[in-house]
């Protein structure tokens, strides 16, 4: 179920005397004393109390939902590239709720609504500004909400009337206690040179990935009906290796080296989906974690960055290649034993040529890698 964020249709917002007001009447004991002191530190403790990134923003609105007691608090980012942004809904809590909803994370980007459907969120991003609109029945606020890279968001707030002043004081500074923790939480967890997931982030990511519920796969059939739930899209993981890279930081030095790195970020993020996982393992090595119908979908994305990475003319070192293996990812799986899959796949391709794709599955099926061995069971001598 898809998350609905408050939203208006006016391009033009109405600003609020900036001298401010009073606490509004949602907002109750705004300044009730050491009581209502102690209520946001314990949502900044809650806040910075996870090391999920996935449900930071869910955290984050749950907790301006407790202190401003409005409508609806959602926390919506701009994905996609900058020519083809789209808003993508991370939480959106109404009154009333259990718990937020959000976007699931395998919408395709055209499935997600167009960053020029809601010009109050592109005004407050562009100018990282707070911005304010009456409504009918209320008021909306928006607070810019900047991270992740540089990507764009915000938090929108739905309520009865319009934020005193002293309340978007509290609301920006827990936004700027937010930003430094996901500061500490990218050091932490991306990779300093390409910005992309490191391979410390990848075994708590890659259990949630095989875990999470399988979105069904978008394939019509001919009553326009979608496949049954066997079809339903299916998890790969693919490694990427950079053919002969040593190579180059012995003729060019490390600096172009790193260059080549950053470089082939870049080309791994605009092949692919803003939802897949990108992660640089070290060296030369990149992971890949996608959700897709099938194997030949699977290669078709893979061949397509091997496609793009020796079409791209690197500055001084010319023409790069890449080798890719890749293999599904099933439920059970160990971040090992699904790394090792594809791993063995890429070996393949080292060994016989380079710059080409290989899938694991086919391998097998083609007699060119042996199954795997029975799986050891009984008693283990130690001596």
């Amino acid at each position: 179920m898809r998350s609905t964020a408050v939203s208006s249709n006016s391009s033009e917002p109405s600003r609020k005397d900036e001298g401010g007001s009073d606490a509004p009447r949602d907002v109750p004991g705004a300044a009730a004393g050491a009581g209502a002191g102690q209520r946001p530190l314990e949502h900044v403790a809650a806040l910075t109390g996870n090391r999920d990134r996935e449900l930071l923003d869910v955290t984050l609105v749950t907790a301006l939902m407790d202190l401003l007691h409005c409508r609806c608090v959602s926390a919506c980012r701009l994905v996609g590239d900058a020519h083809g942004q789209r808003w993508q809904t991370r939480a959106a809590l109404e009154a009333g709720d259990l718990a937020p909803l959000s976007d699931p994370p395998w919408l395709e980007l055209d499935e997600l609504p167009p960053a020029q459907q809601h010009p109050l969120r592109l005004d407050c991003v562009q100018r990282a500004a707070v911005v304010r609109e009456a409504q009918p029945h209320g008021a909306l606020t928006l607070f810019p909400l900047p991270g992740e890279g540089g990507a764009g968001g915000v938090i929108e707030v739905a309520s009865a009337a319009a934020l005193g002043e002293e309340t978007e004081r509290l609301v920006a500074s827990i936004l700027r206690i937010y930003r430094n923790f996901e500061s500490l939480l990218d050091y932490s967890e991306r990779d300093t040179l390409t910005g992309l997931l490191n391979r410390k982030s990848f075994d708590e990511t890659f259990l949630k990935f095989v875990a999470a519920p399988r979105p069904a796969a978008s394939l019509p059939r001919g009553d326009g009906e979608r496949r049954d739930a066997e079809q339903a899209a299916r998890r790969w993981l693919g490694v990427v290796d950079i053919d002969h890279f040593k190579s180059v930081n012995d003729r060019f030095g490390h600096l172009i080296g790193d260059e080549v790195l950053l470089l082939v970020a870049r080309l791994l993020r605009s092949t692919f989906r803003f939802q897949d996982r990108l992660y640089r393992f070290g060296g030369e090595e990149f992971v890949i974690l996608l959700h897709c119908a099938d194997e030949a979908e699977a290669l078709s994305a893979f061949e397509r960055l091997r496609g793009n990475i020796e079409g791209f003319r690197f500055p001084q070192v010319g023409s790069v290649t890449v080798s890719v293996g890749f293999a599904e990812a099933r439920p059970g799986d160990t971040p090992a034993l699904a790394f090792q899959r594809a791993d063995e796949a890429l070996y393949h391709a080292k060994q016989t040529g380079r710059n080409r794709v290989c899938s694991h599955a086919a391998l097998l099926a083609s007699g060119a890698l042996a199954p795997p061995s029975a799986p050891q069971t009984g008693s283990i001598d130690l001596f």
